[in-house]
């Protein structure tokens, strides 16, 4: 999935605002903004992919003012809001009275918590809007291959699933929970590393998925999505090795639609931006369960 022009503002914005998150000190920061309009300058074409170029956006970052995860304070305050919310999520799950139905309600939920996610420009959203949002999923899903994916998961023995943010996954416990419960292995994938509000270890122990899970992994490195050239061998072996793939956020939807597909992939997100909303073309602000096989 290639940049459209107004990626180049959506990626200073989160910039200056990642920036002031990660240092006080005024020279630093106007050190840090130079050096993303220099990558800007550099990078964005026509023919570059967003989560690249905000890879290395953060990186610069986090090098230049010693910080080395400007998010954490926000992750920490995602998971716990999203927490209190769970028990009213797990309710609208369990309201399934087939496993199928089940397994749609919690992907439902996985896909709501993609919402999750800050500081991207014309996104608005507030934990207090989840409880709404949650009620209205099934209304806002624009692509919905659930059954077509319910019926390739069922057969399969095994998932591998691909978390986006802090407090999402919390959500995606109850998608987890139900793979479980159809008798499937789940190995669960956070990043290597802190990469905006992505959920990495410390988020894992948080949301008890853990507990959860029969495995727990890294991409073995800090980037945004999937860049198969900076993940880890070890990651890549298992991502090969998948009958199925789950795939979370628009991170993932940016970078693995640049590779060939060989294995079905389900994507669930919702549309935060125009560019991801225009690829899949459907509106702004829906939810996407798309699967690709």
């Amino acid at each position: 999935m290639k940049v459209e022009p107004e990626c180049a503002s959506c990626i200073l914005s989160r910039a200056q605002i990642q920036i002031y998150q990660a240092t006080t000190n005024p020279a630093l920061r106007f050190r840090c903004m130079a050096e993303i309009v220099k990558l800007l300058n550099r990078s964005f074409k026509p023919s570059t992919v967003a989560a690249d170029i905000c890879t290395t956006r953060d990186r610069i970052i986090r090098q230049l003012t010693g910080n080395p995860d400007p998010y954490k304070q926000i992750k920490r305050l995602a998971n716990e809001k999203a927490l209190k919310i769970l028990p009213q999520a797990k309710k609208f799950v369990q309201t399934g009275h087939t496993q199928q139905e089940r397994f749609k309600k919690a992907c439902l939920c996985a896909i709501v918590g993609n919402i999750m996610e800050f500081d991207i420009p014309g996104h608005k959203f507030t934990l207090k809007d989840l409880s709404k949002i949650i009620k209205n999923a099934a209304k806002d899903l624009v692509i919905d291959d659930l059954d077509k994916a319910y019926e390739i998961t069922k057969k399969a023995n095994s998932i591998l699933f691909l978390a986006d943010n802090a407090g999402e996954i919390v959500f995606d416990s109850l998608l987890v929970e139900q793979l479980k419960n159809m008798g499937l292995k789940v190995t669960y994938v956070v990043k290597g590393g802190p990469v905006i509000n992505d959920a990495t270890l410390e988020d894992v122990e948080i949301s008890n998925i853990d507990k959860l899970a029969d495995e727990i992994i890294t991409t073995g490195t800090d980037a945004i999505g999937l860049l198969k050239k900076q993940a880890s061998p070890e990651f890549l072996k298992t991502y090969d090795q998948a009958e199925i793939v789950f795939a979370k956020g628009m991170g993932y939807a940016e970078t693995l639609t640049e590779y060939k597909y060989t294995k079905p992939h389900l994507h669930l997100l919702r549309t935060k931006c125009n560019p991801v909303a225009n690829y899949f073309a459907v509106p702004r602000d829906k939810n996407i369960a798309k699967l690709v096989a």
